[in-house]
């Protein structure tokens, strides 16, 4: 199992028919998780289409996820936890800045994407809204508040996707205080072809 430090990023890439194991090493971590057609980066994971299609914003197992184009890149086929987020940015310096008041801030989860995507000719404003692993993202059903509540994963819970095309993955340990219970923690995975772990 590859290891995500505590907030930093990585990416790479997953062929298709080869499935991608998301793994919350010590619990209550949340991992950014975005992708791009490896033959055409100006197709991505689209929040937007994903929900509509799926008419709901908790998505698991069985549920597909679609691009800007409506194809599918990927499906989840295994979720131990059951709750994700697929409605918020992902964590910038402006995130620290604006919603912590730092002075000096880490350059959160976006900043790691850019870096870790950069070497794929991926620039900073073709990031899309990420899917967030483990995230556990509450809405009122009156106002519409959303409020970021801890992880519901456990140490070892995980989930399993299975690519529907040739992606370019990119993914971080989140760096951001309230969405992972105010501990920074580290994210595993692995890729599995003929359900051996590389």
């Amino acid at each position: 199992m590859n290891t995500i430090l505590p907030r930093s990023g990585t990416a790479f890439m997953l062929r298709k028919g080869e499935r991608l194991k998301i793994t919350d090493i010590k619990g209550e971590q949340v991992s950014d998780f975005t992708c791009f057609n490896l033959d055409d980066t100006k197709e991505y994971l689209s929040s937007g289409r994903t929900i509509d299609y799926a008419e709901t914003i908790f998505l698991t197992k069985g549920h597909p996820f679609y691009s800007n184009r409506s194809n599918i890149m990927f499906n989840i086929i295994e979720d131990t936890v059951g709750r994700h987020d697929f409605l918020l940015t992902p964590c910038s310096a402006d995130t620290f800045r604006i919603i912590y008041g730092d002075e000096n801030p880490h350059r959160g989860c976006f900043g790691n994407l850019c870096e870790a995507l950069e070497p794929f000719g991926i620039d900073p404003d073709s990031i899309p809204i990420c899917f967030n692993v483990f995230m556990n993202v509450a809405v009122d059903g009156e106002t519409g508040k959303i409020s970021v509540l801890p992880p519901k994963s456990k140490e070892g819970d995980y989930i399993i996707i299975e690519a529907a095309m040739d992606l370019i993955v990119g993914m971080t340990a989140c760096s951001a205080e309230m969405s992972n219970n105010y501990s920074f923690k580290p994210i595993g995975y692995s890729i599995l072809k003929n359900e051996t772990a590389e």
